[in-house]
């Protein structure tokens, strides 16, 4: 197991009181494997792959749980350290928005070189080889190491943050919507490329979209999030095929398929709640057409079913 995650809580202190982001994520994952972290904007996924590499933006901090990468506990690792030996080193990450994550007033190659400066002691021309074999391995020319990033494409600028994420070889690469504002071609490309990484380096990989028709590529086990919960967790193909969390139901309904006559797209009314302010008992109730009255009342405690699938919910239907 690379990577093990128990009760983590992420909360926000503002002025209008505790936003609980991440509350209580519990998952596992392994050496090679695809985790897809799926659910709406505002469910808590990007909170917690910036709390996994420990980059949660004031007046946000991880506040409970733990995170446990092979033997190390990394929430109670002191900030230098933790920059030092993991941030970069041991879990990268593709950063959602590479027009945002590259800075525009420095080169390509010097923003690639960084990571080396800060984290390694290897000669520059060193660096400036591997720099250049991951660009080749990600499907672009060196040669773009010399220019800024507003000559290059959204869809190259997608390539250079993820050659930038593999370039210390990390056990951990979070990518955070890697695809979003990208066109279905591109977004294809960018998926294919991370197969091929996955493949070829052995790359553990935590895939964040809100886009459960993009996880079906490249995912070997599914999480979706709501309200800051994990509610289903379990293989990718029986998620696809039998989906049980009525959240998870609505989300898969509402893609439409290519191969079947769909008449009607489903859709979930309502929005998701503030983390503020949370209902009590289950967090879906208010939008769950499956509502009853002690989903209203008590949290859902786990259930574990066909030996490895976990769902939260009182009344999981068949």
């Amino acid at each position: 197991m690379l990577m093990k995650v128990t009760d983590l809580k992420t909360h926000f202190f503002t002025t209008r009181g505790v936003v609980r982001g991440v509350d209580g994520v519990t998952f596992t994952l392994g050496k090679g494997e695809v985790l897809g972290l799926a659910g709406e904007s505002g469910c808590g996924k990007s909170t917690l792959g910036y709390s996994l590499m420990r980059l949660v933006p004031p007046p946000g901090r991880i506040v409970e749980g733990s995170i446990q990468l092979g033997d190390l506990e990394l929430t109670s690792m002191d900030e230098s350290t933790f920059r030092r030996e993991i941030r970069w080193k041991r879990i990268s990450m593709i950063f959602q928005g590479a027009m945002n994550a590259l800075n525009p007033v420095y080169t390509i190659g010097y923003q690639m070189m960084e990571p080396f400066k800060y984290h390694t002691e290897i000669s520059e021309e060193d660096a400036r080889e591997r720099i250049a074999r991951q660009l080749e391995l990600v499907g672009l020319d060196p040669e773009i190491t010399s220019r800024y990033p507003h000559e290059l494409s959204g869809g190259m600028k997608q390539r250079v943050m993820i050659a930038m994420s593999l370039l210390l070889h990390p056990d951990l690469v979070i990518a955070d919507e890697p695809t979003t504002a990208l066109d279905v071609i591109v977004q294809a490309q960018i998926i294919n490329l991370l197969k091929k990484l996955k493949k070829e380096l052995v790359l553990s990989l935590i895939f964040i979209t809100h886009d459960l028709s993009i996880l079906a590529e490249i995912s070997d086990r599914i999480a979706v999030m709501y309200a800051g919960k994990m509610i289903e967790i379990g293989d990718s193909k029986r998620i696809y095929e039998d989906p049980k969390h009525p959240y998870t139901q609505k989300l898969l309904s509402a893609i439409p398929k290519v191969h079947e006559k769909v008449e009607r797209l489903e859709f979930i009314p309502g929005a998701p709640p503030n983390l503020a302010n949370p209902p009590a008992g289950c967090r879906f109730h208010p939008r769950c057409p499956y509502a009853t009255k002690i989903c209203m009342e008590k949290e859902p405690e786990r259930t574990v079913l066909d030996g490895s699938r976990e769902v939260f919910c009182h009344n999981i239907p068949g």
